[in-house]
């Protein structure tokens, strides 16, 4: 079974998401940021991570930077609400740094599934 992480600083959309990929059958882990979920990426057989990009302690293009460095093949999905910038100007950051797929907030779980199914089968 393929094993996906998702990070976000968010419980309530952590949750969700966690619960939307469990009914597709995946195994589910997740972080609060960037860190913890770099951790759990080194530790762990990762599929495919899911991250936000405004987060505390280690933001999702740092994030997305290191997971790179790691494993310069990861199969990365950001997605971001905005902050300073728009959202769309911090997802084309992501997207330069490696992300595959990149969603604005608020998230399709179809649309991001298909991402998914779609890293997965690549």
């Amino acid at each position: 079974m393929s094993l996906i992480l998702i990070i976000d600083d968010d419980p309530m959309i952590r949750k969700m998401l966690m619960t939307a990929f469990r009914k597709k059958n995946y195994d589910v882990m997740d972080a609060s940021n960037g860190k913890t979920g770099l951790s759990i990426f080194r530790s762990e057989d990762v599929d495919v991570v899911i991250t936000d990009i405004i987060m505390p302690d280690m933001e999702g293009i740092e994030t997305i930077r290191e997971l790179r460095k790691i494993k310069p093949d990861a199969k990365i999905i950001a997605f971001s609400g905005g902050g300073s910038l728009s959202p769309d100007g911090y997802l084309k950051i992501a997207s330069s740094m490696g992300a595959q797929y990149t969603f604005q907030k608020p998230i399709s779980i179809k649309e991001l599934s298909k991402a998914v199914e779609d890293l997965l089968d690549s």
